[in-house]
């Protein structure tokens, strides 16, 4: 009777902190100030691969981070999705360079003037299987309660699942940074119907990890090859609206999804014409972009390689 209790007490209370194993907390105040205590910094990999965008990472993936993450990940701690979202919430405003202050300040431009195009999270897709074994997708949870937390303190923000898996990879645990590399070539595109939506608002690729940066490179390359050269993708909102139904990805969301259910906090609507900032050209779009890489602005992960932390290079 008591085992029995224990469990259905679990089912509604966390059994234990996800970064230290603190009973009765789903992360305790000495894990939290680990995760997300300090400011987000910019991380670079060495070797950097070419086309790999700024990256801003909260917290070097270490010690209570690394057990948060991987709770997350492997043993399907769910209720972490919205501390770890949090953090990355952090690292995509140190990247975007805008202020961490809570309020419904909202997003600005250099110049201090409100920017109009929203932030568009794109998550680094799992590979099929590891997604059927884990039961859920850990990089799209964790930017779902990101974007939450960006519309939260005034920054327009959706999740816009853009990537898939083209070809399959191999575990990349026991890969060095060129073998990733080679492993990873060309294995992402952008899903059909989302190229459209990419010059809709500003592209931040989030993961929940970086290691070599093979992976985040790759997902850069798939985006600015999806954008192409100006075209039919950059007409003003209104025109080309004869096209099929799988150029309205159903994965824009504005509200907060539980994925798996149909559950919703907020009607997750998909953007409509009406929403859709005018069209940009090819130029414009390079304009915003950073780091040499058009089309994506910058890239967020909650943490990454302690190693990548100490190199500052301008």
């Amino acid at each position: 009777m008591r085992s029995w209790w224990r469990d259905l007490t679990d089912l509604v209370l966390p059994a234990e902190c996800g970064g230290c194993g603190r009973p009765r907390a789903v992360l305790c105040d000495r894990c939290r100030a680990a995760l997300g205590g300090r400011a987000p910094r910019r991380v670079r990999p060495a070797p950097e691969p070419r086309g790999l965008p700024p990256v801003h990472a909260a917290a070097p993936y270490a010690d209570e981070v690394r057990a948060a993450l991987l709770a997350h990940k492997e043993r399907g701690a769910l209720a972490l999705a919205r501390p770890l979202g949090e953090a990355l919430a952090g690292a995509v405003r140190a990247g975007l360079g805008v202020p961490a202050a809570r309020g419904r300040s909202g997003i600005h431009d250099g110049t201090g003037r409100a920017a109009c195009a929203p932030v568009l999270l794109v998550p680094v897709p799992s590979a099929r299987r590891a997604v059927r074994a884990r039961g859920h997708d850990p990089a799209r949870r964790i930017a779902y309660a990101a974007a939450g937390e960006l519309r939260r303190t005034g920054v327009p923000a959706a999740v816009l699942v853009a990537l898939r898996q083209r070809r399959p990879v191999a575990d990349q645990s026991g890969l060095g940074s060129r073998q990733r590399l080679a492993n990873v070539a060309g294995a992402l595109a952008v899903t059909p119907g989302s190229a459209r939506l990419l010059h809709r608002g500003r592209i931040v690729l989030v993961d929940d990890l970086m290691t070599t940066g093979a992976t985040l490179a790759e997902a850069a390359r798939a985006v600015r090859a999806a954008q192409g050269p100006p075209g039919p993708e950059t007409e003003p909102a209104g025109k080309g609206r004869e096209a099929s139904s799988n150029s309205r990805p159903a994965f824009v969301y504005l509200g907060e999804t539980w994925e798996g259910s149909e559950q919703r906090r907020t009607p997750p609507p998909v953007w409509s014409g009406a929403d859709r900032q005018p069209g940009r050209t090819a130029k414009e779009a390079d304009g915003e972009s950073a780091g040499g890489t058009p089309g994506v602005v910058c890239a967020a992960v909650v943490a990454a390689s302690p190693d990548a932390f100490g190199i500052h290079r301008n």
